[in-house]
């Protein structure tokens, strides 16, 4: 399994917009196979940040697989707009896990 992380920041005064479009965006990136699930979190501490974790089931799902893929272009279009900065999206293998006792 692979975790996609990107913290985004969304431009101040457009977060409720930007959490409308990603409820219609979701489905897009859900019907792409390899996607396994994804959270977005908001940041508690800064009302512009948000946290996008997304798991998949290899690495080229998401970087050939939707990238590449008609959905991404809609996936774009309803969601670039609203960065700044524009997301460092970075890919992560799990390493060690911890559950509780």
């Amino acid at each position: 399994m692979i975790l996609e992380h990107a913290p985004l920041t969304v431009r101040a005064g457009e977060q409720e917009a930007f959490e409308a479009a990603f409820a219609r965006a979701r489905r897009l990136i859900a019907a792409v196979p390899g996607f396994r699930r994804l959270t977005l979190s908001r940041c508690l501490e800064r009302d512009t940040g948000y946290l996008l974790l997304v798991e998949w089931d290899r690495l080229e799902d998401h970087t050939e697989g939707f990238r590449g893929s008609p959905a991404y272009q809609e996936w774009k279009a309803l969601l670039h707009g609203f960065y700044d900065p524009f997301p460092v999206v970075e890919h992560y293998a799990e390493v060690l896990r911890a559950d509780p006792a």
